[in-house]
């Protein structure tokens, strides 16, 4: 970990890393010696049916300091990177630590959003099926400067992508370069980005998942079950559909357990790959 004592006390502090790499940790030190505000910046962590599956921090540190934007938004709510940032603005009247592993959280707080009007319900329900049953074609109707720009493996993108072309008539690359002013600048804080070592974190992240069946996964995902729709951002949570496939009698458990470390051991090699190549300019920390 750092030495908190290179870590600006004044400055609002942004730290980024991939999942199980130690940020909520390291975020509640500074908390503790700033008195500072935990903000929450992890697009999953936002649900308030996903506790133990997302990570969220233990039911002690957040009562050990005060955390803000974890769990209060409902499993059926409307929630995107432009809800969030309103949320952040009216938390900055106090110090803060802001933490998580969604990129595009942190891209819009220090490069500023682009106002891309409301997407249609019709066009989104649309979009939920295209993007299951021809993802190719979704891909293929993007415009060249988007498709330049967003990862093409990355379903979620790719949809929301198809979605604003369609909406507006313009890629999300002219929305992007039309972007007004960021909220935190980079040159206003302090932004740190973890990059622990390759296999260092797969261990940590195989000895997570199993403490997250422990600590009752399974059970939270069974509550769920009734209202899963993998079409739906909620139920991007990694772990969430094996374990569904489980409940469904799909899979075993032990089957289930495998493929979903699988799958996190593929979304923390994404979100290394994104962080190297757009946090350049974020003060790197390399782990162990």
């Amino acid at each position: 970990m750092p030495d908190l004592s290179a870590i600006s006390r004044e400055l609002p502090v942004l730290i980024a890393g991939p999942t199980a790499s130690g940020k909520s940790a390291l975020a509640l030190e500074l908390a503790a010696r700033d008195g500072r505000l935990v903000v929450n910046a992890d697009a999953l962590q936002v649900y308030d049916c996903w506790r133990v599956l997302s990570a969220r921090p233990p039911v002690a540190d957040e009562a050990a300091a005060p955390h803000r934007l974890y769990g209060h938004i409902g499993r059926e709510a409307e929630y995107s990177v432009g809800h969030w940032l309103r949320e952040v603005e009216a938390l900055l009247s106090h110090p803060v630590v802001i933490v998580g592993g969604t990129g595009l959280y942190f891209m819009a707080l220090t490069e500023g959003l682009a106002g891309i009007p409301p997407i249609p319900a019709a066009l989104r329900l649309e979009a939920d099926g295209l993007r299951v049953g021809d993802y190719d074609a979704m891909v293929a109707a993007l415009d060249p400067g988007t498709a330049a720009r967003i990862d093409l493996r990355n379903p979620a993108r790719v949809q929301r992508a198809w979605e604003v072309l369609h909406a507006t008539g313009r890629g999300l690359a002219f929305w992007q370069d039309s972007t007004g002013p960021a909220l935190l600048p980079r040159a206003d804080v302090e932004a740190i980005v973890l990059q622990p070592e390759t296999d260092w974190l797969n261990q940590r992240i195989d000895r997570r998942f199993e403490q997250m069946i422990a600590a009752g996964a399974l059970e939270e995902v069974r509550s769920a079950l009734p209202f899963w729709d993998a079409a739906r951002p909620w139920a991007k949570a990694i772990g969430a559909p094996e374990l569904i496939a489980h409940l469904r009698g799909d899979l075993d458990l032990a089957e289930a357990v495998t493929a979903a470390t699988i799958a996190s051991h593929q979304y923390a090699k994404r979100q290394r790959t994104w962080f190297r190549s757009r946090m350049r300019d974020w003060r790197a920390v390399s782990l162990p």
